[in-house]
């Protein structure tokens, strides 16, 4: 692997990073870690005043975020073509899971508006599936780097 490419892959690693530790403070900050807290910001909750999202408002959140997650998920899978891991039953396995716990996460408010309380916990496990599975495919390029 070329040096430039070695110190390209570094930096994207580290923009990865802030963009994961940035997203979960906001999602924390937003929304909240609990089941109860991720139902009050999509169902709404009289009590807290909190009015239920709309299909529109979270359409008008989401469209961006298709965009975002899937050339990001893009690029950094592609990056794992240059790697010893190229080709193999494992990666063609995390590119599916990527890919799946993205369309959860940007898809589950909206069963979650229409009464589906269970799509609550989708919400958070794909949130945080996503990000483990982005750590982890960083981990798999530094590692490549390093070895190389």
């Amino acid at each position: 692997m070329l040096k430039s490419y070695k110190y390209t892959i570094i930096y994207f690693i580290g923009f990865s990073f802030l963009l994961l530790i940035s997203a979960t403070l906001l999602f924390e900050e937003k929304i909240g870690f609990s089941v109860k807290e991720v139902l009050d910001y999509y169902a709404g909750n009289e009590s807290r005043f909190m009015m239920q999202k709309s299909a529109l408002g979270l359409l008008k959140i989401i469209l961006p975020h298709i965009f975002a997650f899937g050339l990001f998920t893009m690029v950094i899978l592609h990056f794992l073509i240059f790697t010893q891991y190229k080709n193999t039953q494992k990666i063609i396995f995390l590119i599916y899971l990527v890919f799946i716990t993205a369309i959860l996460e940007m898809l589950s408010p909206f069963f979650t508006i229409n009464g589906f309380e269970f799509f609550a916990y989708i919400k958070l496990a794909s949130f945080f599936l996503f990000e483990a599975l982005i750590v982890y495919i960083s981990f798999l390029l530094f590692w490549s780097i390093i070895k190389d």
